[in-house]
């Protein structure tokens, strides 16, 4: 007779899910352990205050800034402009009324300013207006009432000397100076304030209205009167520092995977005696699940309430920065709650993987505490490789300005190199036979922890691959300014501007004592420069074409553009880019003689001479004859954008009724500019209220570039403090075996210093090759610009930051650790 014994299958967990009760107790126990052990978890704490706190400043920030179009339009959506005087000024706002009922009259008239070659403008306003009453904030005193009251912004005060309750004499009229006001959506719009109606008779008025497209199209308007339309206004500055939030919590959430999966494994005794009891995988899950949570949602929490404190103690520092008051509690609250729900999501995200793995270990194994067996790495690397290829053929298709490729494309190559991670540590380990016995066991000791290992990788990587973009870029954009050709203008030339868009917005309107005043700041820009020659340049402008509304005020030069319609709620209308256009510069004697060009080489009958070899297809803009075909003659004219490449004759300008206007001054130096140069003549245009405008130098870039590869190697450098200390503390018994066999402190010291190596390694080396990956497909068309690397700066990131963490383990790690002398107790 023979008898079979059944083994008993091992112990596994729970089937049964225990209902709510169950649940509850998981629960409480996970807030047991988050209190016991919140030292242990005060890193990932710590990070997630931080990054809600900066997010919260970024928002106020972000919406602080407003609408730009504000602070000229108010509340109202169009801004018309009436060239009329007197009576028929009266009728045409009256018809105005007819058409569109409550509108807003706004006079401007210019003040000079002696010595400058900008005025202030006089303002008639009314300051309970319907529409411009957010552009008038009142400081001291109070608003003008009679035809001899003036209020007036604090630079026009210091500028001509007054005080509330003195007087000024202005334009041979005396007024009392009754307050002080400002633009509180344009603190840089400097201007006096009278009682509506009070302005002079040769005033610009300006009418703010508030209609729809069709009303404002079917309405009978004044002739004459030209419009500006409200543009719509987009969040860009909430949505770019929710963009920049959510990578700095992917950065939290590596780091705080690889905590979670150290508390994991040092808490595996413990879940495995809950599982041994009949608790279901949900049940480990949910334990640190829970835990996450409670991080999260404490971590959130505290960050949340320091950035609106620190946001309300130092927003009103800001306000000189951004040139606006800033309302300290209009903050884009629905971002500020998504912002705090993303904390809690990213610290229960980075709890749910360790927690995954944690509930598939057998309940022996879990007992055991021994260390889970790794996944294999090529399940991450092929989907790497997958989002990888995807990333850079969303870049490529991109054409530099399709918005939604470059952010898939983006994100693509992130997360390709993120989950390459895996692969690079797996690698490190099989090098490990080649290595001393010191790194041959720091490199093991990464593949077999390679989870936290693989997210330590992961966040150095986003780190340096980010600086290391920035350093490229920097580098490609100082090649593109060395270049001999190609750029806005040569590098030894400069040109001092009257409008502050140079002519490709309005030029205003300058008096012979303005434009004298402009020409000897130009010339003592020039005298500091040593400049060989300084060239007046004029241009052509329509004296009926439309008007700015701005207090500005001015109008648009002639120039010749390509068309392109599109079609913008049902309507079809014409617009011109200035990358498509060319400014009509008048060919004065001087620019003639200038470029060696012999006038009398100039035929009679020539309209524009230029570099081009015709305006087949181009249009004169802004004119009503579109339909003017000019008579070209070409010349040997600069091709740069802001050079005079396009002159434009007497014939032609006699034939439609142009007049010639300053534009600004050439100067020519003797050598290229350098940068303090530049900085100097900036700040002497500026003082004068003039624009310069120079070749980009690049310095800007790479001085950008800089300060990121440093903020990247010490993000990275914290990074390894942490994860280095998590991965060292998870090898104690090996730790305990060698040095009771005898082991030196400096075999210590090398594990460290190993581990911390190979680390900053790996990254360095992935976040590199993404990056120029990521550029390479960006400059796929024109790849010689990244012919001139960044060498410092990559010398830094691959060979300084190994070098760095190697020293900072060898030096960091000679003391023994209490758990050398003790096994902790679970």
């Amino acid at each position: 007779m023979s008898t079979a014994v059944q083994e008993r299958p091992p112990p596994a967990l729970g089937k049964g899910h225990g209902g709510m009760p169950a649940r509850r107790a998981v629960v409480r126990w996970a807030w047991r352990l988050f209190r016991r052990e919140w030292r242990q978890q005060s890193l990932v704490l710590v990070l997630l205050v931080i990054a809600v706190a900066a997010t919260t400043a970024g928002l106020g920030y972000a919406g602080s800034a407003g609408d730009p179009q504000a602070a000229t339009f108010g509340t109202a959506n169009r801004l018309a402009t009436i060239g009329s005087t007197g009576a028929q000024a009266d009728a045409d706002l009256a018809t105005l009324r007819t058409a569109f009922g409550t509108i807003e009259v706004i006079n401007h008239q210019k003040i000079p300013v002696p010595g400058s070659a900008t005025a202030f403008d006089l303002r008639a306003q009314d300051p309970d207006g319907p529409f411009g009453r957010s552009m008038l904030r009142l400081t001291a005193g109070r608003y003008p009432q009679g035809a001899d009251e003036v209020a007036v912004t604090a630079r026009v005060a210091k500028t001509f000397g007054l005080r509330v309750g003195g007087t000024w004499d202005q334009g041979g009229r005396r007024r009392t100076v009754v307050g002080l006001v400002e633009n509180p959506l344009n603190l840089l719009d400097h201007f006096a304030l009278v009682a509506p109606g009070q302005a002079g008779a040769d005033a610009q008025t300006a009418v703010l209205i508030r209609s729809t497209e069709q009303e404002f199209r079917d309405a009978r308007k004044p002739d004459g009167m030209s419009a500006q339309f409200r543009g719509t206004q987009t969040d860009p500055g909430t949505v770019t520092v929710l963009a920049l939030a959510t990578i700095g919590l992917l950065f939290v959430g590596l780091l705080a995977v690889a905590g979670f999966t150290v508390m994991a494994q040092r808490r595996m005794r413990a879940l495995g005696m809950l599982g041994a009891i009949g608790a279901s995988h949900r049940h480990i899950r949910l334990v640190l699940v829970a835990n996450g949570a409670v991080i999260g949602a404490t971590g959130a929490l505290i960050g949340a309430v320091a950035g609106l404190t620190g946001w309300t103690a130092f927003s009103p520092r800001l306000e000189p920065l951004i040139g606006r008051r800033i309302d300290r509690f209009d903050l884009p609250w629905s971002a500020f709650a998504a912002m705090v729900l993303l904390a809690v999501l990213t610290a229960v995200g980075a709890a749910w993987w360790p927690a995954r793995a944690a509930a598939r270990v057998p309940v022996v194994a879990a007992l055991s505490a021994r260390p889970v067996p790794p996944r294999p790495a090529h399940r991450f690397a092929l989907l790497g490789l997958a989002l990888l290829a995807a990333g850079l053929g969303a870049l490529s298709t991109s054409h530099h300005d399709e918005a939604p490729y470059l952010i898939g494309g983006v994100l693509g190559v992130a997360a390709g190199l993120l989950l390459l991670a895996p692969l690079g540590v797996a690698a490190a380990g099989r090098l490990a036979r080649f290595a001393p016995l010191a790194p041959r066991l720091a490199l093991r000791d990464l593949a077999r922890y390679r989870a936290r290992s693989s997210a330590a990788v992961a966040a150095i990587t986003l780190a340096v691959g980010i600086a290391a973009a920035l350093a490229i870029a920097a580098a490609v954009s100082v090649a593109k300014a060395a270049a001999p050709t190609g750029g806005n203008l040569p590098a030894d030339q400069l040109v001092v501007w009257l409008a502050p868009s140079g002519l490709d917005g309005p030029v205003p309107a300058t008096t012979p004592e303005q434009e004298a005043a402009a020409r000897q700041q130009a010339d003592a820009i020039a005298a500091a420069l040593h400049a060989t020659s300084v060239l007046p340049l004029q241009a052509a402008m329509d004296p009926n074409g439309p008007q700015a509304g701005d207090p500005g005020g001015g109008r648009p030069v002639s120039q010749m553009g390509i068309p392109r319609r599109e079609t913008i709620d049902g309507r079809t209308r014409t617009h011109y880019s200035s990358s498509e256009a060319d400014p009509l510069y008048v060919a004065t004697p001087e620019v003639l003689r200038h470029y060696g060009i012999d006038p009398s080489s100039v035929a009679a009958d020539t309209d524009i001479i230029t570099f081009r070899a015709g305006y087949d297809g181009w249009n004169l803009f802004p004119s009503d004859q579109h339909d003017w075909r000019p008579k070209v003659q070409h010349a040997d004219l600069p091709a740069y954008p802001s050079l005079p490449g396009s002159l434009i004759t007497a014939h032609a300008m006699a034939t439609l009724r142009l007049q010639a206007v300053p534009g600004g001054w050439l100067i020519h130096a003797p050598r290229p500019l350098t940068q303090a140069q530049i900085d100097r003549a900036e700040e002497t245009a500026e003082r004068a209220g003039l624009t310069v405008e120079t070749r980009p130098t690049g310095a800007d870039v790479a001085r950008v570039a800089l300060y990121t590869t440093i903020i990247g190697i010490a993000v990275a450098l914290g990074v390894l403090a942490v994860t280095v200390g998590l991965i060292r503390s998870e090898t104690a018994r090996d730790l305990r075996t060698l040095t009771a066999t005898g082991a030196p402190r400096r075999t210590r010291r090398a594990l460290t210093a190993a581990t911390a190596g190979a680390l900053a390694l790996l990254g360095a080396l992935l976040g590199t090759a993404g990056a120029y990956l990521a550029l390479l497909t960006w400059h796929h068309r024109a790849l010689h610009w990244l012919g001139h690397p960044p060498s410092i700066a990559l010398a830094t990131i691959l060979a300084g930051l190994p070098a760095i963490a190697y020293a900072g383990g060898w030096l960091l790690a000679g003391k023994e650790a209490p758990a050398l002398s003790r096994q902790p107790l679970d």
